[in-house]
């Protein structure tokens, strides 16, 4: 199962930000899945966030949340599990990301 997500969680990705992670751990308890993630700078982020900040924050926050709805429809199409939630948090300084997967219980 863990490689399973962790496979979906890159390719998402890469089909997002171009790059796989560097780091991918993933956690299962009970009914909550947490993938822990380091994810490459991207340069176009950095250039964007020397001359643009505020733009470089909202295409990070869009990305999240399509990152989040791309995650969602592939486990849906790939799994029975009834999702409650897909949570994400992304830090652009460190470039760790905490993405927790809540199951509904049956």
């Amino acid at each position: 199962m863990k490689r399973f997500l962790s496979q979906i969680y890159n390719k998402i990705s890469k089909e997002l930000f171009g790059a796989g992670t560097t780091l991918l751990k993933v956690t299962i308890d009970q009914n909550v899945i947490t993938l822990q993630a380091k994810h490459p700078r991207a340069s176009r982020s950095a250039a964007l966030e020397g001359e643009i900040p505020s733009l470089k924050k909202e295409v990070d926050f869009h990305l999240s949340l399509l990152f989040k709805k791309k995650l969602k429809e592939q486990l849906e199409a790939n799994t029975k599990w009834n999702i409650e939630a897909i949570l994400r948090d992304y830090d652009s300084f460190t470039q760790l990301a905490f993405t927790n997967i809540v199951l509904q219980k049956n």
